[in-house]
């Protein structure tokens, strides 16, 4: 389908699911798997599933679980499910198409009187590794292990190793 936005409608279907209060996780995850496999065959008008796909895709353990929640789905105008009596066909999905408006949507962020809309700009942080830490002067490498005596020491401990090769300058710049 030409005027199928894939982001706009998911968009416009998050925002009737926060709406809807019928809705729980095993809906949600039913309709995103069933969308999945509408974005697979093109959007197509209509199309043929199996359910072991769909429960696979949507992380559902239960058959009456499944056939609840996507006849529920289908009754709250989702989409239109037509179950199959053969199992070599597959039931019939038909997906309705939400927010698949031409003209722009601003969906308002911020103060409740819409001062502002758009999308908001989040600074990212990105903190830089050093090989020195100098607000934290008690890492292994400066603890003297030398002037332990021996009354200090457990019986059977190990010599300090370094396994973790903590004393060796390490390069951040290479790859793992």
């Amino acid at each position: 389908m030409k005027g199928m936005n894939y982001i706009k409608h998911m968009n416009a279907v998050f925002l009737l699911f926060s709406k809807d209060s019928r809705l729980n996780p095993t809906h949600i995850s039913l309709y995103i798997a069933l969308f999945q496999l509408w974005n697979t065959y093109h959007f197509p008008n209509e199309f043929f599933i199996n359910r072991q796909e769909v429960m696979s895709l949507a992380k559902i353990g239960s058959k009456s679980t499944y056939h609840r929640s996507i006849k529920q789905l289908s009754h709250w105008n989702y989409f239109s499910y037509n179950p199959s009596k053969n199992k070599f066909k597959g039931s019939q999905i038909m997906m309705f198409h939400f927010g698949t408006r031409s003209e722009q949507e601003l969906y308002c962020i911020g103060t409740k009187s819409g001062t502002r809309s758009g999308q908001e700009v989040v600074r990212k942080i990105k903190h830089i590794q050093t090989g020195i830490n100098k607000k934290n002067n008690n890492k292994q490498e400066n603890l003297n292990f030398e002037n332990f005596s021996e009354k200090n020491k457990h019986n059977g401990s190990v010599s300090y190793e370094d396994n973790l090769k903590t004393k060796t300058n390490k390069k951040y710049d290479e790859p793992l």
